[in-house]
């Protein structure tokens, strides 16, 4: 099974603090961590390292830290043909602090004024494949072109290039946020305003919609019965990168075999091994870790 993840590329450094720094102050840290990020690359990586025939799609500069991006890649098994390493242009880089007392992060973010987008040509036929809305023209042709694979897109925020691309999928797994930003509707905690939140989506985009609600799980419909499906309790030190660890993990489960309920439990339990450690792809766990957790989960 040929597995292609499409979008967002960036550098992840992430300095680690016990509480979080007074302005105008030196602070020393013990350690800090490097390593790629974004959405669709670290689902690319998790599918790599869970042995999936993964590749990614996406552009880096010709600069150290592209370099660097693609070597992890290859070394997690990832196909980097359609990695775009141009010249003169800079990675984008993001400086993550993370306060491993609250699991709390603050992010900045760094990107050349002009983004270059994907331009090699992907004529390949693949048969799953996850989108992150960052790379809305490549996509939609990738998508267009199979139209047999399972198609997964990873709405994580709301923007017009992911709201173009999510009619052209079969799953839509959106974040609390897209979902609130799209629908203009109000969450209030409950499961009443969260059927109304999914009916919306489910009306305007006609797929399978998983909401995802950080700490508290995910939310979706299955043989018309409506499920709140909650994540294992854990101690976070770091959620970064924890959404996009769940994403990789749905779309291997989904693409296993596994049913949608079971394949959101797992990825529930993905995303929340994650946050035991700290920097973003390096907290992936071990597919067998997940598989061993995957009877602690009781679906609301």
């Amino acid at each position: 099974m040929k597995y292609l993840t499409i979008g967002h590329a960036s550098y992840d450094i992430t300095f680690t603090t016990e509480s979080y720094p007074v302005e105008n102050t030196k602070v020393r840290v013990k350690k800090y961590i490097d390593c790629g990020g974004g959405p669709a690359s670290t689902a690319g990586y998790l599918l790599g390292l869970w042995g999936a025939d993964s590749s990614f799609q996406g552009v880096v500069g010709n600069d150290y830290y592209g370099q660097k991006f693609k070597q992890e890649l290859i070394r997690a098994g990832v196909d980097t043909t359609y990695l775009e390493l141009v010249p003169n242009y800079n990675t984008m880089l993001s400086f993550i602090i993370a306060n491993t007392t609250k699991a709390s992060r603050t992010i900045l973010t760094s990107q050349d004024d002009n983004v270059v987008r994907c331009s090699m040509e992907n004529n390949n036929k693949y048969d799953v494949i996850l989108v992150d809305g960052e790379e809305e023209e490549m996509s939609k042709k990738v998508l267009l072109n199979n139209k047999d694979a399972i198609k997964i897109i990873d709405a994580g925020s709301f923007k017009p290039s992911t709201v173009a691309l999510c009619p052209l999928v079969d799953y839509l797994v959106c974040s609390k946020n897209f979902a609130l930003d799209y629908t203009k509707l109000e969450y209030d905690g409950s499961i009443e305003s969260l059927i109304k939140i999914h009916n919306k989506l489910t009306a305007d985009f006609k797929n399978i919609i998983v909401i995802t609600l950080e700490d508290k799980g995910c939310f979706t419909k299955i043989n018309n019965e409506y499920k709140l499906i909650p994540s294992i309790k854990v101690k976070a030190v770091d959620t970064t990168g924890a959404g996009d660890i769940f994403h990789g993990a749905f779309t291997y489960f989904i693409s296993n075999n596994y049913d949608l309920e079971t394949t959101c439990r797992l990825a529930n339990i993905t995303g929340a091994l994650s946050t035991l450690k700290v920097g973003g792809r390096f907290s992936i766990p071990k597919l067998s870790a997940v598989l061993e957790r995957s009877e602690e989960v009781d679906i609301i």
